[in-house]
């Protein structure tokens, strides 16, 4: 049973049809019978159950249910605001086993429900609709998407509210809501189709009808709806993939609100989109293509490629896609649709093409395969279409992309072109025809293309030759670069035709198809760089290259005459062809093993002999100088090569050659010359003699020559001699004696120039032979010593070139002299050099040295029958990489071995006893140059051999020397050295060099120093006291001693030896570069040493150095990072120790050595160092040298970027982030920040700054430090003339507030705030322990206007950032920031702390929260600065913490209320602007607070303080005057009070007591008279007391007072207490008026003055007068009727300014109207009345006429008109008995004349006819008063 009872009850059964059937049945009776005004409630649950119902079978119940239906229908078609129950249809549509008819019907139901729904529920149940829409059908999909979209135009095409939002953001990335964004696409994609188009671009038809419904949209309702749907995507916080497409077709809308919107969340929502996500890219191509190429698609559903807009804005989007580069077939059907589409533009076409340049560039090879092929083809037919139909910019466009398309294709597929050679005539025809824009693109394509032809098919390159050899001579520069660039790439070096493209095209005119040109014939480069570069090169046969060249020009062999022919090349072809053929000769030269002239058939059939008629034709006359130079330079070099070939072809021609003699160019006169020698080689003895003597005829004749044919015979005479005076000599001993002798001659006699081709003549012959005896005045000598005093002349000019000669040709002259004395002579005159600046000349003279010294390696047919120049200038040992000493083929002469061992001891005691340990540099210099050119041309001679100990000994005494040519040389001189040196001097040289470098190297050898001894360069260390040079060792002594300190000369000479030093490390490091790459394992035990010096002397500010050290590092160091890496603390340590050098060089050096060393390193490598190199890059930051401190902002870049890299936890770990913070922060806040200099400031600042930003969580251990750091630096960094200027202000009328302002916001925007912002996002709990104390500690201590600002700004933005966490800080804080706000002089500063003191207050404790309040209000009471920081705080606490003050606002307001009556403006100004922000009603307020404010003011009242009282009875005024009878209740204890104020002595302001009591009983005087009706005669008696005090001011305030509280209590015996004392006053004041009068004449004013004090307090007098006669009974009037009279008569007196006359004048009018009032009392007609009315009219009435006659003032005028006119009325309406005569009615009448105010003279007008009325009927009978 117990079971049983505690089961769950089993669910009803279903009803029956029949059931069912009854039930709808009455259902539809209740229908019938119920009003519309009760149809609502009825269908909530009637509609439900009926379309339930229609789940049934049963047809009865379904008719049943339609009849409901219908009737429904019809009830509520036309009446909308019956509603429909739609949360029950949308339960009973979401049920499980709901059928689809129910849901069917739902739908329907639900749609015509939600129309009449409010729309704050629409929008509520919007996105519930779309809850599981995924799983629904289509069709209801539709109805209900359509329903949320209408919501969405309707409700947020403005905006949309936040919780709205969060509904759909719930279903923004399940299905349900890619539904619904795709629904939304659809409708964005929508526009109104015209007529006749069947759906809109972008969409299906079945897609825009389910978009649209029944119904099309149009207009504004489509616009809402997309602007709706725009708003609410922005806020739903969808990825960029998924609403890019959405805000894409948005931007290309027709209607402008919805394309800006689209194009605004485009940029700000969009921006970030994967561009190459897959999914995104498809739905694109399907916004571009619709459907289009899929098949099998029902005409429905077919999708219309987008709108034209929409598709040139993804054209743009695809050009940045690589996804979209690869979505083959899409992109295929983009690119044919933007090229053939129907409809396409020309803007479309141009972006395809754009689109083809990115897939061909993007896609893979493999799509690119399936795509390049059809994609050219389109190209090409565009291309071919193009011509006419399209025009202008843009078809241009679609031209340049589509050949850029083309390029880019032939460089990712060249198999598609390489078959055929179409396109490269395709191409260069366009390039003839395009326009000239097009061509540079052309040009481009034309150059990627020829990289797809390489490896083409024989037939193909066959064709291409002939086309580019049509090409090549176009017109057209771009034609004629793009075939020479083909040439020179697509065939190689042996390939012939293209090289004779190349050679045509060395003449272009345009400069850059000549360059590519030589660059194809490799003519560009110099060999020695080719052969450096150890390129192969290998160049076409000659003979294959000579026949291509005579194919393409026959007439080069029609004749063996060409002198006189015409030229066949330009002079400029012809040179690029000789120089290529030349190649190409001395590479068939290299590469033949046999004897090119064994067999004298090969020789004369050799390609040698076309190569000479090509030569031939090149010296024909029309060539350039340039072109005859080359092509004789050529045939001397064929002949070196095959002399019996060039001799047996010349030796005929020796006629032509002579004719050359003449040439203009030298070097055309020296290469025939050269010739004519090789050619009398082949000529027999009688030939040859007769030929040279037909040249020394001509050379000894009278005849004048000209200088060219003058030196061509020189030349060829010296060239034919010697030719014949080789072994056997084939001329006669006279012959040569007398040529010898007609060479001295011209030496002796003729110019330098002719004298050195003399000399070189003689030289020349010296190679074959000795000079012969010649007999000069019967004495016989030598040619040298005949000569000697000539060519000291010579050498002693200033022609270098002349110089060179001689100095060669005494060389040559002395191979195979046998006589010493001849030799000496020679020896003498080149060591005559040794003081000679000309390089040249020294290296000359080494040449000739060698000579001497014998064993050169050249012989004399290498100088004589080849285009030999020098050995020093073919070898150029100076710039060679790694020069050796040349030891190929020296020869011997043969001369006597003594004379010239005599000679080479001569050479080796002038070297190393006079010059190389010279104390002159020049000396030092020549002796270099000398030595060196000896070891390296003759260094394998014995004699050299036993000396190089004595000159290694003297290279590296040079190595320090100051002129930078002797240091190279003897470094390069060390190198050549260790080569020729056995292994223990290599040991040794090792040794030296490297103490050298690090300094530790022997002393070198003493010089002694004489008086013209150059210690310094020139200009080196200044000028002379007199501005002479400062030099030599005689000056310096000079200086030291005019100085009067002669130790100075020892300074010099350390700084020179310092000089010296580091010249000596630039030396030995020349040295060493080239050593070192020999040296091998000798190095490694120095490196430790040598690479930190090595990477410190890589900076070093002097190049050389810098050059030199670098050739080192090179030589030892194969791989310069893992060296660095290896050496690396090794180098830090000395870096570091150098940055602190007392030499400024090794300081600057140091510093840019480690700003490179440091780039790039982890903190394990850094760490130790990190520290010393922040300090030595501030110390060089302030250095003296500028360079140095140049070098330390280098190194504060480097070392910043380093740190900010280690601290950025993103970048490294975060243990080594932390503790790279831990070393460097606090070194910049306790020395960087705080330096005095200010780059180091800024540095130290901006890096601080940029740590913190990347930090992390790493700078929570530093916070304190860095947020008081940056906070002091807020003032300590601002520019002192801030302060200056502040403290200025005042004079220059600058407001002091204004410039704090302005002080804060700069401030605010400098790098340490930003900091401190950054500092704020990482602070977290644990963070607070530590920070608080110090920003506390900050506080009170804190100067400077910036950081106090700061500090509280901090604070308050701390405690907004940590909130509730600030907690257990908020006591100390509180106290803290509201002392700092009492003692704040700076009202910026002052409120900054009070926002904070405010957020603090915010999370205290109630009790501190209402001891903070309380403390805020009691400062009202305290002096200026306190009310001032009270008001600030109270406006801190509304503002920031108005929910804690909400709860105090009984202690708050009060003080509010009180404070606005301060007398201070600033004080007053702040409490009233309080108030207005706290009292939306004024009334309301003090009534709500009147007693806390009641007690407040009778406590302030009681103070001691005069300005208490003076607030506090000012509020006490505005608590009457606001509140009237409502102040009732408190009045007791406020008049009390203030009575208790007025007795005493006076104080400034008291007066305001007296208002405050006049206005209390103003507002409470029934309260007053009912709860003590003594009370009213008390505050009269008090207040008539102050009447009589003698302060002026304070008595005006008294009877101002008296006539409130008289009007106030209306009291009738108050006439009889209060008048008595007017009446006194009114008659003492006319005593004092008639004094001053009297003594008006005699005094100097002062009575008048005292008579305006008087009067002025008279017409508040006369004011209570009125006031008294107001509320006085008549009798009482009656019984005062003569002082009444006395007090009128004395105040319209002459005495009194006119206010004093206007007050008579009221109260006069007064008096007759409470006559007129009180006409029924009988004292109103009694005797005393009557006589009071006669003296009013007669006595008074005079005197205001008096008034209106002396007074100009209007006003005046008509009151007194006003005054008349009452006193008339009364006169003619008081019933006298007897009427006297109106004597000055007829001065009314004038004054009436003359009167200028209207209004005046209206009254008096009516005052005259009464009068008048009066006087011609006096015995009328009595009337009433009117």
């Amino acid at each position: 049973m117990a079971e049983t009872s505690g089961s769950t009850p089993a669910p009803a059964p279903p009803p029956s049809d029949a059931e069912r059937e009854d039930t709808l049945d009455r259902m539809l009776t209740r229908l019938a019978l119920a009003d519309d005004a009760k149809l609502q409630p009825l269908l909530a649950s009637i509609l439900p159950y009926s379309i339930s119902s229609l789940a049934s079978p049963s047809p009865s119940v379904r008719k049943m249910v339609m009849e409901i239906l219908t009737h429904i229908n019809k009830r509520v078609k036309h009446r909308p605001e019956i509603g429909l129950p739609l949360l029950e249809l949308w339960n009973i549509y979401n049920k499980a086993d709901a059928s689809s008819m129910v849901r069917n019907f739902c739908v329907v139901y639900i749609e015509m429900s939600f129309e009449r729904l409010p729309k704050e529920d629409k929008e509520n149940m919007a996105p519930e609709l779309l809850i599981n829409i995924a799983n629904i059908p289509l069709q209801h999909q539709g109805i209900i998407l359509r329903i949320v979209l209408k919501v969405i135009g309707d409700c947020h095409s403005s905006q949309v509210h936040e919780n709205i939002v969060a509904k759909y953001r719930a279903n923004g990335v399940s299905k349900d809501g890619e539904v619904f964004l795709e629904f939304c696409l659809h409708t964005i994609l929508y526009q109104a189709p015209p007529s006749g188009v069947g759906c809109p671009a972008g969409l299906s038809i079945a897609q825009a009808d389910r978009v649209t419904g029944k119904q099309p949209l149009k207009g504004d309702i489509l616009m809402t709806r997309k602007l709706g749907i725009l708003n609410l995507i922005d806020t739903m916080q969808l990825s960029p993939e998924l609403v890019y497409p959405l805000f894409l077709v948005a931007a290309s809308d027709s209607q402008e609100p919805v394309a800006k919107k689209g194009e605004e969340l485009l940029k700000r929502k969009a921006a970030g989109a994967n561009l190459d996500d897959s999914v995104l890219i498809k739905r694109l191509f399907m916004l571009f293509n619709g459907s289009t190429g899929v098949e099998n698609i029902a005409v429905e559903s077919r999708i219309a490629p987008g709108s034209t807009t929409l598709r040139v804005r993804l054209m743009s989007v695809f050009s940045r896609s690589i996804t979209a580069a690869n979505a083959f077939p899409s992109t295929l059907q983009c690119i044919f649709g933007c090229i053939y589409g129907s409809g396409t533009t020309s803007r479309l076409k141009q972006l395809g093409m754009e689109f083809t340049v990115w897939v061909f560039k993007h896609a893979v090879i493999d799509q690119l395969k399936l795509m390049g092929p059809v994609i050219l083809s389109g190209i090409l037919r565009s291309l071919d279409g193009s011509s006419a139909t399209e025009a202008g910019s843009v078809g241009r466009d679609v031209k340049t992309f589509a050949y850029q398309a083309i390029g880019l294709l032939a460089s990712r597929m060249p198999n598609l072109f390489k078959d055929k050679v179409d396109m490269a005539v395709r191409l260069f025809t366009a390039l003839k025809s395009e326009e000239q824009p097009l061509r540079l693109t052309i040009q481009e394509t034309v150059a990627s293309l020829a990289t797809a032809y390489k490896g083409a098919p024989a037939v193909v390159l066959d064709n291409l030759e002939g086309l580019l050899l049509e090409n090549s001579l176009a017109e057209q520069s771009e034609v004629r670069f793009c075939a020479v660039r083909w040439a020179t790439t697509l065939f190689d070096l042996q390939h012939c035709p293209s090289r004779y493209i190349c050679m045509l095209g060395a003449a272009d005119t345009k400069m850059d198809i000549r360059e590519m040109a030589l660059e194809g014939l490799y003519l560009t480069k110099d060999e020695g760089q080719i052969s450096g570069q150890k390129i192969d090169l290998r160049y076409p046969d000659l003979r294959e290259m000579l026949n291509y060249i005579c194919s393409q020009q026959p007439k080069l062999l029609d004749s063996s005459e060409h002198v006189d022919g015409k030229l066949l090349f330009s002079s400029k072809t012809s040179v690029a062809m000789i120089r290529f053929l030349m190649k190409c000769f001395e590479a068939d030269c290299r590469m033949c093993s046999s004897d090119m002239e064994t067999e004298s058939t090969d020789i004369f059939n050799s390609p040698a002999v076309t190569m000479c008629v090509l030569l031939e034709n090149a010296m024909s006359f029309e060539g350039s100088t340039e072109l005859h130079a080359t092509a004789s330079k050529s045939l001397v070099e064929i002949g070196s090569h095959l002399p019996k070939l060039v001799a047996s072809r010349y030796a005929g021609r020796v006629d032509w050659l002579k004719n050359l003699l003449g040439h203009i160019d030298s070097d055309t006169r020296e290469a025939a010359s050269r010739l004519l020698g090789i050619a009398c080689s082949a000529l027999s003895s009688s030939a040859s003699s007769t030929i040279l003597s037909e040249l020394v005829a001509l050379l000894s004749g009278s005849k004048i020559l000209r200088f060219e044919n003058h030196h061509g015979l020189l030349c060829a005479i010296g060239y034919i001699t010697a030719e014949c005076m080789k072994n056997p000599p084939s001329i006669s001993e006279e012959l040569f004696q007398s040529t010898v002798g007609v060479l001295v001659n011209v030496v002796e006699s003729e110019s330098a120039i002719l004298a050195s081709a003399g000399m070189e003549a003689l030289g020349h012959i010296g190679l074959r032979c000795s000079l012969p005896i010649l007999c000069r005045n019967s004495i016989a000598a030598g040619v040298i010593t005949i000569l000697h005093e000539r060519l000291s002349k010579l050498l002693s000019g200033t022609d270098i070139k002349a110089i060179q000669k001689i100095i060669i040709s005494l060389g040559h002259i002395s191979v195979n002299e046998i006589s010493f004395p001849h030799l000496k002579s020679s020896l003498d005159l080149i060591f005559s050099l040794s003081r000679s600046k000309v390089e040249d000349v020294l290296f000359a003279a080494g040449e000739a040295l060698s000579f001497i010294w014998g064993g050169v390696p050249v012989t004399a047919d290498t100088i004589l029958r080849s285009n030999y120049s020098s050995l020093s200038g073919s070898t150029n040992y100076l710039t060679a990489e790694m020069p050796l000493p040349i030891v190929t083929g020296s020869w011997k002469s043969n001369c006597d071995e003594e004379s010239h061992v005599m000679s080479q001891d001569m050479i080796i005691k002038k070297l190393f006893d006079d010059l190389l340990f010279s104390s002159r540099k020049d000396d030092r210099c020549a002796g270099t140059v000398w030595l060196v050119s000896l070891i390296m041309y003759c260094g394998h001679h014995p004699k050299i051999q036993q000396l190089l100990p004595e000159v290694q000994e003297a290279f590296s005494h040079l190595l320090g020397d100051q002129n930078d040519l002797t240091q190279d040389l003897a470094s390069q001189g060390m190198s050549i050295v260790y080569e020729l040196g056995d292994p223990s001097m290599k040991e040794e040289l090792v040794h030296a060099l490297v103490s050298t470098l690090t300094g530790s190297g022997k002393r070198k050898r003493a010089i002694k120093l004489m008086e013209d001894s150059e210690v310094f360069q020139e200009g080196a260390i200044g000028e002379s006291l007199n501005g002479g040079k400062l030099s030599t060792y005689k000056e310096l002594c000079s200086m030291a001693n005019e100085m009067g300190q002669p130790d100075l000369i020892y300074k010099f000479m350390d700084l020179a030896n310092y000089q010296a030093s580091l010249n000596s490390k630039r030396g030995a490091a020349f040295g060493f570069s080239k050593i070192a790459k020999h040296a091998g394992d000798a190095l490694q035990p120095h490196l430790r040493s040598l690479i930190p010096r090595l990477v410190r002397y890589q900076y070093d500010p002097d190049k050389n150095v810098q050059d030199a050290m670098g050739h080192i590092w090179k030589s030892i160091v194969a791989d310069p990072r893992r060296t660095i890496d290896e050496y690396f603390d090794l180098i830090m340590d000395d870096l570091l120790a150098q940055s602190g050098s007392r030499l400024w060089r090794s300081r600057e050096a140091s510093c840019l050595a480690l700003a490179d060393i440091i780039q790039g390193r982890k903190y394990s490598q850094v760490s130790k160092h990190l520290r010393s190199i922040w300090t030595a890059a501030f110390r060089a930051m302030d250095d003296i040298k500028e360079t140095v401190r140049n070098s330390g902002d280098s190194l504060c870049r480097a070392v910043s970027s380093l740190t900010i890299r280690l601290c950025d936890v993103s970048l490294t770990a975060v243990s080594d982030a932390s503790e790279t913070m831990n070393i460097v922060l606090p070194f910049l806040l306790t020395e960087g920040i705080v330096s005095k200099v200010s780059n180091v400031q800024k540095a130290s600042i901006g890096i601080v700054m940029k740590l913190a930003k990347g930090a992390g969580a790493a700078l929570r251990p530093h916070l304190p430090d860095l947020v008081c750091c940056m906070l002091e630096c807020l003032s300590s960094l601002e520019d002192q003339r801030l302060n200056y200027v502040e403290l200025h202000a005042a004079n220059v009328g600058l407001q002091t507030e204004k410039l704090e302002s302005l002080r804060i916001a700069v401030a605010k925007d400098s790098p340490m705030w930003e900091t401190l912002d950054i500092c704020l996002k990482v602070v977290d709990t644990h963070a607070l322990d530590p920070l608080v104390p110090r920003l506390a500690q900050l506080v009170r201590s804190g100067v400077g206007l910036n950081t106090r600002v700061g500090v509280a700004s901090f604070i308050m933005l701390l405690i907004q950032k940590v909130t509730a966490d600030i907690k257990p800080f908020t006591s100390m804080l509180s106290k803290l920031l509201f002392h700092a706000v009492r003692e704040e002089k700076s009202a910026a500063a002052k409120r900054t702390f009070a926002s904070a003191c405010a957020v603090t207050l915010k999370f205290a404790s109630p009790s501190l929260s209402q001891k903070l309040i309380e403390d805020t209000a009691a400062l009202h009471l305290g002096e200026r600065n306190a009310q001032i920081s009270g008001a600030v705080l109270l406006k801190a606490y509304m503002n920031l913490a108005a929910d804690v003050l909400s709860g105090y606002h009984a202690i708050v307001i009060p003080v509010i209320f009180l404070s606005r009556f301060e007398d201070d403006k600033d004080i007053n100004a702040l409490y009233e602007e309080l108030w207005e922000d706290n009292s939306s009603s004024e009334r309301v307020t003090l009534q709500l607070y009147l007693a806390e404010i009641v007690s407040l003011i009778c406590d302030c009242i009681s103070s001691s303080s005069w300005a208490c009282k003076r607030k506090s009875a000012k509020a006490i005024k505005k608590l009457s005057d606001i509140l009237g009878e409502s102040l009732s209740a408190y009045y007791q204890n406020l008049l009390e009070c203030l009575l208790k104020e007025l007795p005493g002595r006076f104080w400034e302001g008291k007066d305001v007591i007296l208002y405050a009591v006049a206005s209390l009983c103003s507002s409470c005087h029934d309260a007053m008279s009912a709860k003590d009706p003594a009370i009213p005669n008390i505050v009269l008696g008090a207040i008539s007391a102050a009447c009589t005090k003698k302060i002026k001011s304070y008595r005006e305030a008294a009877f101002s007072c008296l006539q409130q509280v008289i009007r106030a209590f209306r009291k009738a015996e108050f006439f009889n207490s209060a008048f008595p004392m007017l009446f006194d006053v009114c008659r003492q004041a006319g005593v004092s008026n008639k004094v001053n009068a009297s003594l008006l004449k005699s005094a100097d004013g002062t009575g008048q003055d005292e008579s305006e004090a008087v009067s002025v307090s008279l017409d508040k007098v006369l004011d209570c007068v009125t006031s008294c006669i107001h509320i006085a009974l008549l009798q009482d009037i009656l019984n005062q009727r003569e002082s009444i009279i006395e007090v009128f008569s004395s105040s319209l007196s002459h005495g009194y300014g006119w206010p004093v006359k206007m007050s008579a004048f009221s109260s006069i009018k007064e008096l007759c109207l409470k006559f007129c009032s009180v006409s029924d009392d009988a004292s109103a007609c009694s005797h005393d009345a009557t006589s009071l009315i006669h003296e009013l009219l007669h006595s008074v009435a005079p005197k205001i006429v008096e008034c209106i006659q002396t007074i100009k003032i209007a006003q005046v005028h008509t009151a007194a008109s006003e005054c008349l006119l009452e006193m008339s009325k009364l006169y003619r309406d008081f019933p006298l008995t007897h009427r006297k005569d109106i004597k000055f009615k007829d001065e009314i009448t004038h004054l009436c004349q003359v009167e200028k105010s209207e209004q005046a003279k209206s009254l008096l007008m009516k005052s005259i006819a009464i009068l008048e009325d009066v006087g011609r009927d006096p015995e009328e009978p009595d009337r009433s008063c009117q």
